[in-house]
């Protein structure tokens, strides 16, 4: 849209200037012709005595238009506006002249005594200036133009990278706790131990390595969208993080667990993006509070809302948030609200943004989800 925006405004510069300069060369031709005519009065003049200040005026009123007038010969007679070092000699004056001749037709002089003269002249500085203006125009918007490219280019790239490597991170992250939790079962089938329990707990982890594969081999392709219940959804996600955080932050629920919404979701991914709210959410906690989930159908769309009461974002981080590498952590990457951000809007055309959020009181995430 900027685009097109542009290039109308470029057309229109154009379509402008190229008027204004025809108009411009109209009047300049007037006024040289006007110019001749004085120079025809002045060389034909037979009274001395009649008052010829306003010829001398309409001569000395040219102050910009270049003109030379020559004989029958192109022997130079007179000049203005004409720098005396471009004709100094045969050669030069009659390369002036021809491309005065190429630029211009010559207006014709006739005297009294039959003699001819021409008057040859060529565009004045102005109007050559504004001539080449709307391409000047043009070049600045285009230099412009590249620089915004490379510069968002540079901006794309080091925003990938932060991506891949919050990617790397996010991946150890993730592997860390199903791996410690394999050497622990490892050591303690290593020292006898009761294998039933044991392989209860590899289950565990099993089933929490092909979630996190699962997971990461969803970005960058297009996930398969199924006709589930959202509720039971949040339901399951809900339960499942209130057992892997302190006891003292309280997870509560202000919808009817029991109602069925159904809507296009890809299940594992609503998981990680309700997962990433949460743990940015018992983060800026600090200790005890409480985190609420919330579900409201809206007809054609679904609210999801969860809010903590936690430390608050200022206004001016509200969309920095989503952006790859902020965290306000000190060994935070920052890379959880931006895969979130992609989930929702680029999977599943749907819209996730902070509510609303004062610091020290708390801070709500919205996601909105079509039924269709």
């Amino acid at each position: 849209m900027i685009i097109i925006l542009i290039a109308g405004l470029i057309f229109s510069s154009l379509l402008f200037t190229n008027k204004l300069v025809k108009e411009l060369s109209v009047e300049e031709r007037k006024k040289i012709e006007l110019w001749a005519e004085g120079m025809k009065q002045l060389s034909d003049l037979e009274n001395t005595n009649k008052d010829i200040s306003f010829v001398f005026e309409v001569i000395q009123n040219n102050t910009t238009v270049p003109v030379i007038l020559t004989d029958e010969k192109d022997s130079i007679l007179s000049y203005r506006n004409v720098p005396f070092s471009i004709i100094d000699t045969p050669k030069k004056a009659a390369k002036v002249l021809e491309k005065m001749k190429s630029s211009h037709e010559p207006i014709l002089v006739t005297l009294l005594d039959g003699k001819k003269n021409y008057i040859y002249f060529k565009d004045s500085i102005t109007l050559i200036r504004l001539t080449y203006y709307p391409y000047f125009l043009i070049a600045i918007i285009i230099i412009f133009l590249i620089i915004t490219y490379f510069a968002f280019s540079q901006a794309r790239r080091a925003e990938q990278n932060r991506i891949w490597i919050g990617l790397a991170k996010e991946t150890a992250h993730q592997l860390g706790t199903p791996t410690s939790s394999l050497l622990a079962c490892l050591e303690i089938l290593k020292e006898g131990g009761d294998g039933s329990t044991v392989a209860i707990e590899l289950e565990k982890d099993i089933l929490r390595l092909e979630k996190i594969a699962d997971r990461f081999s969803k970005i960058g392709s297009t996930p398969a969208l199924e006709q589930l219940n959202i509720v039971d959804i949040i339901n399951k996600s809900s339960d499942y993080l209130k057992s892997r955080v302190s006891s003292k932050i309280v997870f509560s629920k202000r919808y009817d667990e029991t109602q069925t919404i159904f809507i296009s979701i890809n299940p594992i991914l609503i998981e990680w993006v309700i997962e990433n709210i949460v743990r940015n959410a018992v983060d800026a906690i600090q200790g005890e509070g409480e985190i609420l989930f919330n579900i409201e159908d809206n007809i054609q769309v679904v609210y999801i809302d969860i809010t903590d009461n936690g430390k608050g974002i200022h206004k001016s981080k509200h969309k920095k948030v989503f952006e790859a590498g902020y965290s306000t952590k000190s060994r935070g990457w920052g890379l959880g609200l931006t895969l979130s951000r992609r989930i929702i809007q680029e999977y599943h055309n749907g819209k996730i943004f902070i509510n609303f959020s004062e610091l020290n009181k708390g801070t709500s995430f919205r996601i909105v989800l079509p039924k269709t």
